[in-house]
């Protein structure tokens, strides 16, 4: 499933998981948000890839790290990118144009591929497939921004609901159980300014950060064998996760508070300078939606599940695979390819904007 992605960054095209249109002339891109949108669906892909392999210890620690911050950051970078979304109603046609169409091409060609595989065609618009889902949240969140800007206190009402939605049986459709479940990850992006992000560059700051990830990771390793999967998607209920409420409240509250200060160590520690992997970062729509293609093939045809793959070793083969396929999916070239399905300029279909 993904996602991501100022001084640091003017207003944007598409703050999903992915890539934006050229800035205008005159304008100097920041490097820094794509070195994090390229370093986040890295993550993103071996999340997904390393399903198969979940039995192995290794590989459900190393699931458990990045599964509690890499779409709660994701979803504050989509957040911090629609900060000025609505400022111009000309922007309201990218509801349409990277989120709309895109959404709608994806889904017919997962119902496609799980045909191709044995599986029967099954098309539904409504309940999203598979990494789907964020297209319509962020299409949601996006909606509900004149909302959280109308509120004098925005966060602590949106913590309020995530955690009122754990009592509610939400369903999938549309992507309202991640719609509540990740809300007030982009509240706090809208609230983000490009001077809170400057604070986390210090050496202080990397230096803790540091020593948080260690520590996260520590933790997940001790952990992992012991507790449920289904809290760090941040979608299900709690009778779903057969908690009690004390216990759901505790839980959710102490992942929003983990996913904060991973996603700020994460901030803390990527390069604000340009890298060899900038470029790749403004590109990172396509390989969100186009992955799930290779990586499910490679599930169905049991190319992830091989008896090696078991441990620390299929880790970093599977982690290696995948930051090539992001490399891949990231290219110039793929974009030039699909760029008419995932970024079509539908110019025609708009009224002339007054601003």
């Amino acid at each position: 499933m993904n996602s991501a992605v100022s001084v640091i960054d003017a207003p944007r095209a598409v703050a999903t998981p992915g890539t934006e249109r050229p800035q205008p002339a005159g304008r100097q891109r920041e490097p820094y948000l794509d070195n994090v949108k390229f370093v986040l669906i890295c993550l993103v892909v071996a999340g997904h890839s390393l399903v198969p392999t979940l039995a192995a210890g290794s590989s459900r620690a190393v699931y458990l790290f990045v599964y509690v911050f890499h779409m709660p950051l994701f979803v504050i970078l989509s957040g911090y990118l629609s900060r000025r979304f609505w400022d111009s109603t000309a922007r309201t046609s990218k509801l349409v144009d990277t989120l709309l169409v895109p959404y709608i091409v994806v889904e017919v060609g997962y119902a496609a591929v799980r045909s191709a595989l044995g599986d029967g065609w099954s098309l539904s618009i409504m309940d999203p497939a598979w990494l789907n889902w964020y297209l319509m949240a962020l299409l949601l969140w996006r909606l509900s921004i004149p909302v959280w800007r109308r509120l004098r206190h925005p966060l602590p009402i949106a913590v309020a609901v995530y955690v009122l939605a754990g009592f509610c049986e939400l369903p999938g459709d549309f992507s309202l159980d991640r719609f509540f479940g990740l809300m007030p990850f982009f509240v706090i992006g809208l609230l983000l300014t490009p001077r809170h992000l400057d604070l986390l560059d210090r050496t202080r700051i990397k230096i803790i950060s540091v020593c948080v990830l260690l520590g996260a990771a520590v933790v997940a390793t001790v952990v992992a064998p012991r507790v449920e999967l289904g809290p760090v998607y941040y979608r299900h209920d709690f009778e779903h996760l057969d908690m009690t409420w004390w216990t759901g409240i505790a839980v959710r509250l102490g992942l929003l508070v983990a996913a904060l200060v991973m996603s700020a160590a994460v901030l803390a520690l990527i390069p604000r300078r340009e890298t060899w992997f900038s470029g790749l970062g403004t590109r990172t729509l396509y390989c969100y939606l186009l992955h799930g293609v290779p990586v499910l093939v490679a599930k169905e045809m049991g190319w992830l599940s091989r008896p090696w793959m078991f441990g620390p070793w299929g880790v970093l083969a599977i982690a290696g695979g995948c930051f090539a396929l992001s490399v891949v999916l990231c290219l110039p070239q793929t974009r030039a390819l699909f760029r008419g399905l995932f970024e079509p300029r539908l110019r025609w279909l708009y009224r002339p904007s007054s601003r």
